[in-house]
């Protein structure tokens, strides 16, 4: 008998049924009450660096193991990676660089986005059960990357987790109408509980062959309270629509063919201002969208002897309490105006944060780099190389 973790939420009572697997549930996740969301409860991942912080160590390891069950089921010559934003871009970009160093090849990186891009051609779908339903899937800019796109023979999906699979089934049936001659689909997550009945009918509407890889799986329901029970919070996580074109500097929304590379000599100048000060335990963040680079810097600090964690920004409004200790909140950095949160973060934790961002430094990015007395790392890509190009700035 399948068993059942029932955890109860401010909003409700969530219920899950888990199937047999090797990953303890609560190593994987946490939970949590969401605030103005059709979806009222929120699965806390303890392994992607979102809402919680996470070693670089941990996060590659799940990195390895989904693109491992991906390449072990058959790839085929051809593939396109596709990472949801904004919560999965940078699991989708690593799962995506783990599988090029276990050997795949011909494959494409590409990110959904909640940006606009003015005169870019892109599909068009949307998440329901969201804050913030507007997604865009953006057609690739270079000619060989477009020409990959639009013909690959096999679609890797990419979320944290799956409740019922229908916003995928929607981007399958658009890409469809792009690539008529796609052959697979694999839809990946770290968990998935979406019921039998629900993969059933992705399945039948797809009509290709859909594979479904994830670290564990089972089903879940989850009893209301009522809107009663907490008292109303205003948020407003919807972008103005204008085109943020001047403030993406990370390409995933435009195709990433091959791993991004870090420069030795960027990573041994953020060195010599960490050792000034004598900071060993560091917290690298990303903002919104783009994890992917704080991830890479993290790692890379890792690897030469910090103590390092990862985490994000997020426009996802979540109540406090459960698997959320702390909110704290501030306006985004991407000419929006809106809200954007950091969850569960102590400062007094870590002797430095690095704050790894793609925009340009902007008052609230100056904002938080006086709060926390952080390092501002921005990131530039060379489209030619696809090598990364970091500058650190310390105020004060």
């Amino acid at each position: 008998m399948t068993p059942t973790l029932s955890i109860p939420l401010e909003t409700g009572i969530l219920h899950l049924d888990i199937e047999p697997g090797r990953v303890p549930i609560k190593r994987l996740l946490g939970f949590a009450s969401r605030i103005g969301s059709k979806r009222k409860f929120l699965l806390v991942s303890k392994v992607l660096g979102k809402h919680y912080p996470v070693s670089p160590l941990l996060m590659s390891w799940s990195y390895r193991a989904l693109a491992r069950l991906v390449m072990n089921s058959g790839l085929g010559q051809s593939s396109l990676w596709i990472g949801m934003a904004e919560t999965a871009t940078g699991l989708g970009y690593g799962i995506f660089e783990a599988a090029s160093h276990e050997g795949m090849k011909n494959g494409l990186f590409m990110q959904t986005t909640r940006y606009h891009l003015e005169g870019a051609p892109r599909l068009e779908f949307d998440e329901a059960h969201s804050h913030a339903t507007d997604f865009f899937l953006y057609y690739p800019t270079e000619a060989q990357a477009l020409a990959l796109f639009s013909n690959a023979e096999t679609l890797v999906l990419i979320d944290d987790e799956i409740s019922t699979g229908r916003t995928f089934l929607r981007l399958i049936q658009s890409y469809q109408a792009v690539n008529p001659g796609l052959r697979k689909v694999f839809i990946v997550s770290l968990v998935n509980f979406a019921r039998q009945e629900d993969r059933a009918k992705l399945e039948a509407q797809a009509g290709v062959q859909v594979d479904w890889v994830a670290l564990r799986e089972g089903s879940l329901r989850f009893e209301d309270a009522g809107d009663e029970t907490l008292s109303p919070v205003v948020v407003n996580a919807i972008g103005n629509g204008s085109c943020k074109r001047h403030l993406l500097a990370w390409p995933g929304r435009s195709g990433i063919k091959a791993p991004v590379t870090l420069a030795d000599a960027d990573i041994q100048a953020l060195q010599e201002l960490l050792n000034r000060a004598g900071s060993r335990s560091l917290l690298v963040l990303g903002t919104g969208e783009c994890n992917a680079p704080a991830y890479l810097l993290g790692r890379e600090l890792e690897r030469r002897g910090y103590r390092v964690k990862v985490q994000s920004t997020t426009r996802s409004p979540i109540h406090p309490g459960n698997d959320i200790a702390s909110v704290c909140r501030f306006e985004d950095n991407y000419e929006d105006g809106i809200d954007n949160f950091i969850y569960n973060l102590n400062p007094d934790a870590y002797q430095t944060i690095i704050l790894c961002h793609e925009t340009p430094l902007s008052e609230p990015l100056q904002e938080r780099l006086d709060a926390w007395r952080a390092i501002s790392a921005g990131i530039a890509i060379d489209p030619s190389t696809g090598h990364a190009k970091l500058h650190f700035f310390r105020p004060g």
